[in-house]
């Protein structure tokens, strides 16, 4: 058995197609034939089933593709080991929520390239549910989100932290001074609200909607930084996770408002593929994010 056969093995059953794989390889499609065959009769069984158009694993193709996934990885990561064993120098791309990339990632990243100059880094900032495909696609490292707490067993999650979720306005705003605030009292202000995809968002309307509410923002962004800014002038009130505006609560520019019964809590989560090869660049940034915390 050759390890190329096991890379053209995992290629085909991640594009379901011997064409795309062979395309991905630069090799022709019959050579990836050959190779697929060469590796079922060493293994004494049928790997794919091609009915059409379809290409899919058998039982047996599935049973092997965990053992083929675990030898790349371990091949990759000896390579790695071998090739800089002290310097990081490749890259890492992190998909992330703009509200999380505004507040969290400024110093966190300061101190990854602190410790790690020569890594390159990419961030791309959409809505946790693009991210999350992206991730299963193999286009995302890892991703760093804020939502409800979502599982899928082809996902290692390596963070689970509750976060409240407030409404806030400036210390000077009207409601500040009154007592038992009604949720109708609330969001009938002008209201400076995220995007409709940003999941707490989602989640506050989804609780509104069980009360039979709802919001009607007079301003949409999905700059978090806008808002708090929006915000401290008394230009409204806002809905947003409070570790992002934790130090305008503590200076007093801003504050909190309290709802009677009512609460939401997000939690903050960093998942990555179960398939995926957790590089050094990985892993330094996974522990450094704990840590921070």
């Amino acid at each position: 058995m050759e390890f190329r056969e096991i890379t053209t093995f995992l290629q085909v059953a991640k594009f379901k197609s011997f064409s795309r794989a062979a395309e991905q390889l630069g090799y022709t499609q019959a050579a990836v034939t050959i190779q697929i065959k060469n590796l079922e009769k060493e293994l004494g069984v049928h790997l794919f089933d091609r009915i059409g158009k379809q290409t899919l694993l058998t039982h047996q193709g599935r049973i092997f593709y965990e053992y083929a996934s675990n030898i790349a990885r371990d091949i990759s990561q000896a390579k790695d080991a071998l090739s800089n064993p002290e310097e990081l120098t490749g890259t890492l791309c992190i998909g992330t929520i703009e509200s999380v990339c505004a507040s969290v990632f400024p110093s966190l990243l300061r101190e990854y390239h602190r410790h790690y100059p020569k890594v390159n880094i990419k961030i791309i900032t959409d809505s946790p549910e693009t991210l999350l495909h992206m991730m299963d696609k193999n286009t995302l490292d890892l991703v760093y989100f804020l939502d409800k707490p979502v599982y899928n067993t082809h996902w290692i999650k390596v963070l689970e932290k509750p976060e409240d979720v407030f409404f806030v306005a400036s210390s000077e705003h009207p409601l500040v001074q009154s007592e038992n605030l009604s949720l109708n009292e609330v969001i009938t202000q002008p209201f400076i609200s995220t995007e409709k995809d940003a999941s707490y968002r989602l989640l506050l309307e989804e609780s509104l909607a069980e009360k039979g509410l709802e919001l009607h923002p007079f301003l949409e962004t999905g700059n978090t930084e806008f808002i708090i800014n929006q915000l401290r002038h008394n230009l409204g009130v806002s809905f947003l996770p409070g570790f992002i505006v934790q130090k305008y609560l503590n200076s007093g520019s801003l504050t909190t408002l309290d709802v009677t019964d009512f609460q939401l809590q997000v939690w903050r989560q960093i998942v990555y593929h179960k398939d995926k090869w957790v590089t050094r660049e990985m892993k330094a940034f996974l522990e450094l994010a704990s840590e921070s915390l």
